[in-house]
């Protein structure tokens, strides 16, 4: 029994079957991202163990398809088995192994950087400090109370828990929190005094002044889901009142975004009101505190922390007309400040394209910028938007491809040596 186990694993039948499935999954994996976005095909597809059911041409074909992640296991315990098997310790097949030693490091870099690199970005404007980076694409709700006059105690509960509904608790909170409704996407609206306008969702804080609507879930590179709740916070003597919580007040580039349609649409004071009421504070009290809280990007914070101390867009001259006033791009940087008080590290940095910032296990890169004439003439303060990637196994590649590399090399020059000699001897 063990010994047809042995032989099934490292058969190089089940190799080329593993391949093949490796080459239709990719090809589905691609098409499918026509239909169900970029970020959810590469989910889905790639990260998953099994697939049930692919989308082909926007039609649903109800097949099981060996995953991403079952696919490189099952390539990479094939790969170390047949290595193990066949392993001989000679001078003529040292490349081999090598070029074997490379292959498997590279399979493992692959599933540890899937599994345990995280990718965030920090948005901050000139002036402004940062020791803590945002997820673009999950959410938290975010309970923060005071603990003296220099610390606050943050308690997040992950957007995914409210996506279940029912009933949420946490060990540090006094409360029970109820969902009473979840949107993955919603669309906001202000409640204007001259308008016909429904009910409320609440007569509590933000619903008083905003409307929030269920709205299609995107799919779509350009655009992101914004969730929207409905909670019912329950005290231990009784409900403390049901409140709106939404992504659009607690995530300062949507804020953003909404400050700049409504002073398109009713002038810069009247929207200076409308995003006041957006970001009027909710709060309660319970256990002898009090409590705000908020729909906002989910927060990995750093113990150091960062300051936007210029931010430089510049463009080919010449190329900024008035038909494209954003002209054609040729530099963005940012100089940081970076200031840690574990180590007394206080120094300024300059990130920009191909130049990142490796500090503390992270990696900064140049993403995003509003800066440049075109910021000047809109009268908004310069921002930059950094992408903040952890990868403990960003080595991995580029030693690995070394290992194959020098492999394959060893291996040819062995046959090489040994085909000149032979000619000498003939």
């Amino acid at each position: 029994m063990l010994d047809r186990v042995l032989k099934f694993f490292t058969s190089l039948r089940l190799t080329v079957v593993l391949l093949a499935f490796g080459i239709v999954l990719v090809f589905v994996g691609t098409v499918a991202q026509a239909d169900e976005g970029l970020y959810n095909a590469q989910t889905r597809y790639f990260k998953h163990w099994l697939v049930w059911g692919v989308t082909m041409f926007g039609h649903r074909v109800p097949i099981a398809l060996p995953g991403g992640y079952l696919i490189g296991t099952s390539l990479l315990v094939n790969l170390i088995a047949a290595h193990i098997k066949r392993f001989q310790l000679t001078t003529k097949k040292i490349g081999i192994q090598l070029t074997h030693a490379g292959v498997i490091l590279l399979l493992v870099g692959q599933l540890t950087t899937d599994l345990f690199s995280q990718e965030t970005q920090i948005h901050f404007f000139e002036g402004q400090t940062r020791s803590y980076s945002e997820s673009g694409t999950h959410y938290e709700l975010a309970f923060v109370t005071d603990v003296d006059a220099d610390t606050v105690e943050v308690v997040a509960i992950p957007e995914r828990l409210l996506a279940r509904g029912g009933e949420v608790k946490h060990e540090k909170l006094p409360f029970v929190i109820r969902v009473k409704s979840y949107w993955r996407n919603s669309d906001p609206s202000f409640r204007a005094p001259m308008m016909q306008n429904g009910p409320p969702l609440t007569t509590n804080g933000i619903a008083r002044s905003f409307d929030f609507q269920a709205a299609a879930e995107t799919k779509s590179m350009e655009s992101k889901n914004v969730p929207t709740a409905l909670i019912e916070i329950i005290g231990s003597n009784g409900s403390l009142g049901t409140w709106v919580v939404s992504g659009w007040a607690g995530d300062e580039q949507l804020v953003d975004v909404l400050r700049e349609n409504f002073s398109r649409q009713a002038g810069r004071q009247m929207a200076a009101t409308m995003i006041g009421s957006l970001l009027e504070p909710q709060k309660i009290e319970a256990g002898g505190k009090q409590f705000t809280f908020t729909l906002r990007p989910s927060r990995v914070y750093t113990p150091f922390s960062l300051s936007l101390l210029k931010a430089t867009h510049s463009v080919y001259t010449g190329t900024a007309t008035a038909a494209s006033p954003d002209g054609i791009p040729k530099d963005f940087r940012s100089r940081v400040r970076v200031e840690n008080p574990r180590t007394g590290e206080n120094r300024e940095v300059e990130i920009y394209m191909n130049s990142p910032l490796r500090y503390s296990g992270l990696t900064f890169y140049q993403y995003q910028m509003a800066a440049g004439e075109v910021a000047r003439q809109a009268g908004r303060v310069p921002s930059s938007t950094l992408q903040v990637v952890r990868n403990p196994a960003w080595l991995t590649p580029y030693a690995g491809c070394i290992i194959v590399a020098a492999g394959l090399v060893t291996q040819f020059m062995i046959h090489l040596v040994g085909f000149v000699s032979r000619r000498k001897r003939a």
